[in-house]
């Protein structure tokens, strides 16, 4: 199953029925764009996606970033149509999930609609997160907390929550921090020169957590 809803029989099965197709999406391939009509969430199967939008100044700006057992699409239930473009940053699959079979589904199925909702909500605290990362955090505190989420989300697929691969580029996460390149560039060399953590490439060992999440002002 594309979904880790945790369901039962026979709700599990029904959910199976809905699920209308995977698509194969190659590196930078898009799934979906800005404005076009909305008619599906997506659950990432395998690979990691970017979501991002056009600045008034043509430049894009990074949203979001999703892996395996999350949803994409969401951007587009409030308007009927896609607010935003979801670009595959590794070879990726996903699992297309009608919408209107979904909602109709959720209303057979009180467990299945409260994990929907839940799936929902956790996309909604996201963007949430990410506003407080550019509003009100310097620039150590929120490739901080970019990388402790990161390593909370690994662990919850099963991985090392201390050494992970960065799926996207320090371009991409300085878009989506709201810095410049040259100052995540910068960032990285000094929380390694710290001892808080090993670069190499996009490898990435967080050597003290405890300190991360004090610069991230996360209590233990």
């Amino acid at each position: 199953m594309c979904l880790p809803f945790g369901l039962e029989e026979p709700a599990l099965g029904r959910l199976e029925t809905i699920v209308t197709g995977r698509r194969r999406i190659r590196k930078k391939g898009s799934l979906y764009r800005a404005g076009e009509p909305f008619s599906s969430l997506y659950a990432i199967r395998v690979g990691t996606f970017k979501t991002l939008t056009l600045a008034e100044d043509g430049r894009e700006q990074v949203t979001g970033f999703y892996m395996g057992g999350e949803i994409l699409g969401t951007d587009g239930i409030e308007q009927n149509r896609y607010s935003c473009q979801a670009t595959a940053l590794e070879d990726s699959e996903v699992c297309v999930l009608p919408f209107t079979l979904l909602d109709e589904l959720a209303h057979e199925i009180p467990s299945f609609r409260r994990n929907l909702y839940r799936c929902l909500a956790r996309d909604a605290c996201q963007g949430q997160k990410a506003m407080l990362l550019l509003g009100s955090m310097c620039a150590e505190e929120r490739l901080a907390v970019f990388l402790l989420g990161l390593a909370h989300r690994y662990r919850a697929r099963g991985f090392s929550m201390n050494e992970f691969i960065l799926r996207m580029t320090r371009e991409e996460i300085a878009s989506y921090l709201g810095l410049k390149l040259e100052t995540v560039s910068r960032l990285f060399s000094r929380l390694q020169g710290e001892g808080l953590l090993q670069v190499q490439g996009r490898a990435i060992k967080l050597l003290d957590l405890s300190a991360l999440k004090k610069l991230a002002g996360v209590s233990e």
